[in-house]
């Protein structure tokens, strides 16, 4: 459990340049995150039709989770924290929405493959993030050099 912690919490150790891919995966998330409260057809009503129990709460529930979550990661503190509600979040989203649609008429594989892209995108992005963390500039490498610079 130790060790564990000390993975999830200790200093990256990446370039500068993971800030692009927290940039990626905090934006999206982020707005996605704002979209579930604001447009009922990317919340509300989406978790409706996909058949969630309770869609009013799980969207709300879900988009509270994507705007801190999505806020953590582009400012690089606890990111690999907060990849992880993220990564189910999207795996949930691909089993949801997208794997479905293998199994629907006029629709199939490459019809799911090129509907997943970003879901994809965001998925192997998390991974990356869990395994790498925030990178030279992030608030984390800040709190490991006990609050000296972003300069590496």
């Amino acid at each position: 459990m130790n060790s564990l912690l000390r993975f999830f919490f200790s200093p990256p150790e990446g370039p500068a340049s993971i800030l692009l891919i927290r940039l990626a995966v905090g934006l999206i998330f982020f707005t996605q995150g704002i979209l579930k409260y604001t447009d009922p057809n990317m919340g509300v009503a989406r978790f409706t039709r996909i058949g969630f129990p309770h869609p009013y709460f799980t969207a709300h529930f879900v988009g509270t989770f994507e705007i801190a979550c999505g806020t953590l990661v582009l400012l690089g503190l606890w990111t690999r924290v907060a990849a992880v509600p993220l990564l189910i979040v999207i795996c949930t989203a691909i089993a949801t929405t997208k794997l479905p649609e293998l199994f629907r008429a006029a629709q199939g594989f490459w019809y799911m493959v090129s509907d997943a892209r970003t879901d994809f995108a965001m998925f192997c992005s998390l991974l990356f993030l869990i395994s790498v963390g925030a990178g030279a500039w992030s608030l984390d490498a800040r709190r490991g050099e006990g609050g000296g610079g972003l300069t590496r």
